[in-house]
């Protein structure tokens, strides 16, 4: 018999509205599978505040699933072969930060990765942009205590969440992709603990698009630069109307 562990996203962990943010989805399946480097591939839109299920499966495999047991993500052991840009300074993403908030191109949401209008504990207020004279999105980033685990690190759910929104936003400007675009997989792996009471850079940078289809890396590095944690992401944007 096939035994699952029941599981609801928070309302306000979204990204879409009403659709569960996919970074945090995915770190929730990379710490359920325990292996070193993760790959989550999303099949369906996955809800906020609804009860679906993780049923069990072979080691290092984790599947998310609705009350039909229709799959909405599954997430398998995989390598990563990716060596990232180094990361910017310091001053660099903050002041990529300090554009963000005040780019007039840039929606207004309450992303629970990326949006301003998110409260503080509530989402990570991550807010990457465009470096000048450099294809690579930055952001500065001081962890809320608040999205800390019971040991004081930031948890997988967390870390994954980190590297989601820039990629996105940087397949959206240096790739002309399309708005209303979706992660549709997520392969990451995390180099080193992260404790909430520190600074962080997070930068993406992008790599190939065909069609509807754009590849971008993530990066989170410590203040000083050193790699916490790595990703290739696919994004898919929508059919066109």
């Amino acid at each position: 018999m096939i035994q699952t562990e029941a599981v609801t996203f928070p309302d306000h962990i979204h990204g879409y509205p009403r659709v569960a943010f996919g970074g945090y989805v995915a770190g929730l399946l990379a710490r359920r599978s325990g292996a070193d480097t993760v790959r989550v591939d999303f099949r369906r839109a996955v809800p906020i505040g609804t009860t679906l299920a993780l049923p069990t499966g072979a080691p290092g495999h984790t599947t998310l699933v609705d009350a039909d047991g229709t799959l909405l993500a599954q997430a398998a052991p995989a390598t990563l072969d990716l060596t990232p840009p180094p990361a910017p300074s310091w001053s660099v993403a903050s002041a990529a930060t300090e554009a963000a908030r005040t780019s007039p191109k840039r929606p207004v949401t309450d992303c629970f990765g990326c949006g301003v209008e998110c409260a503080p504990g509530h989402g990570l207020r991550l807010f990457p942009w465009a470096v000048p004279g450099e294809p690579l999105m930055a952001a500065a980033w001081t962890p809320d205590p608040r999205l800390a685990d019971d040991t004081g690190h930031l948890p997988p759910e967390i870390i994954w969440s980190t590297l989601d929104c820039p990629g996105g936003i940087a397949a959206w400007v240096f790739q002309g992709m399309a708005q209303g675009a979706v992660t549709a997989a997520l392969t990451a792996t995390q180099l080193r603990p992260t404790p909430a009471d520190t600074d962080y850079i997070a930068h993406a940078w992008p790599i190939h698009h065909e069609g509807r289809k754009h590849t971008v890396g993530v990066a989170l590095s410590t203040r000083s630069g050193a790699l916490c944690a790595v990703a290739e992401a696919l994004w898919v944007a929508p059919r066109p109307t």
